[in-house]
């Protein structure tokens, strides 16, 4: 009998939770993480970044003035939802500076080393972008202490009574953060960036124009009714849209194939209406308002069985088969962003506008089946 060591089971990889709607998942997919997949699609310039007008200007006043006084610009600290641009807009701030950006994630600087590799090889003026920074160990928060606010690097040199400190001076540099949760940035941390900056959802006209700016870099013939269908479908998230856009091209060039009986047409020569951008949901049961399977299950659960609630999350998750944390920060957060859903302190319930979405009524109101919520599948 083999004996397997603790070292050799730990080597196994674990298995993590799937996102029960990848599609409409602001996170990144596996695909969209390869490289020149989402670079595309990215603006790099901005005058082509698309919404967020307070935040542009405040960035382009500050990257103005920097580059006047041919210094850095102040450390930057982006925080909203995922898939809202912070990235993208990183990227286009070293575009505007003219610098170099190097691009690294918080966990992947878990030893000192690998901050201080990073630090100690900045050019002047160049741009350090670390995304989910709120995930920074502790020790690499105090290495970035003195580099942020005095440009300098203090570090132990060897152990014990032969211990020394040396101290390395940095060329101005911008660090710009990213993270989703600003609130878990320590105070000493989130004090040293000199400007806080938050993403907002986009609006309905925002996204028709990102819509149909990545139609164009990616040579489809979409109409104008087929790209307002998109926009509203995508949850105010651009990353999604463009991960719908990409659905519907499919759909489009399957069709565009069995029309020419085999042969592949070029890019743009099938037009992409409505009509065409509806049926391509529909196959991931995206419906008129952006639900899909999973949040449509989660409401009429709560309507079906518990008349609308208020219903405990751990007997939601056990009814549904889901993780409590999965529905706690996957499905909830945009049925209660749309208002068809409550938290209470008793349980979660439906409000008047998810019942008609479902076509359920309101106390002393008859039926009335929301169009918008046809079941793709049905």
């Amino acid at each position: 009998m083999a004996i397997e060591s603790s070292a050799a089971r730990s080597k196994r990889p674990r298995r993590e939770l799937k996102d029960p709607s990848p599609l409409l998942s602001p996170e990144r997919s596996a695909q969209e993480s390869a490289p020149g997949r989402e670079d595309s699609l990215r603006p790099r310039r901005l005058n082509d970044y698309i919404g967020q007008a307070e935040l542009k200007q405040v960035l382009g006043i500050a990257v103005q003035a920097a580059s006047a006084r041919g210094d850095a610009l102040d450390h930057v600290l982006l925080y909203g939802p995922p898939g809202l641009g912070k990235t993208t807009m990183a990227l286009v701030l070293a575009e505007e500076l003219g610098v170099p950006c190097r691009i690294t994630s918080a966990p992947a600087l878990e030893r000192p080393r690998d901050i201080v590799g990073l630090l100690v090889n900045l050019q002047p003026r160049e741009l350090l972008f670390i995304d989910e920074i709120h995930r920074l160990t502790r020790v690499a928060e105090e290495l970035l202490y003195p580099a942020m606010e005095d440009r300098r690097l203090d570090l132990t040199v060897g152990k014990g009574s032969t211990a020394r400190t040396r101290t390395l001076d940095l060329p101005p540099f911008t660090l710009v953060g990213a993270t989703t949760k600003a609130g878990s940035l320590s105070s000493p941390l989130r004090d040293r960036f000199g400007l806080l900056q938050r993403l907002e959802f986009y609006g309905q006209e925002d996204l028709e124009a990102i819509v149909e700016r990545a139609a164009g870099l990616l040579g489809l013939s979409l109409s104008a009714h087929g790209c307002t269908e998109i926009a509203r479908r995508c949850r105010g998230t651009p990353r999604i849209a463009n991960r719908l856009l990409r659905r519907v091209r499919d759909v489009a060039s399957v069709r565009a194939v069995s029309v020419n009986g085999g042969s592949t047409p070029p890019d743009g020569s099938v037009l992409i209406d409505a009509d065409l951008v509806d049926e391509a949901l529909s196959l991931h049961r995206v419906d008129g308002r952006g639900l899909d399977a999973s949040d449509r299950r989660l409401l009429e659960l709560l309507l079906q069985s518990h008349g609308g609630g208020p219903v405990g999350l751990d007997t939601l998750a056990a009814a549904l088969g889901e993780d409590a944390t999965t529905l706690e920060t996957v499905v909830e957060p945009y049925l209660l962003q749309l208002g068809f859903l409550q938290r209470t302190p008793r349980g979660r319930v439906v409000t008047v506008a998810g019942r008609r979405h479902l076509g359920w009524p309101a106390v002393g109101e008859p039926t009335v089946k929301d169009p918008a919520v046809e079941d793709p599948a049905a």
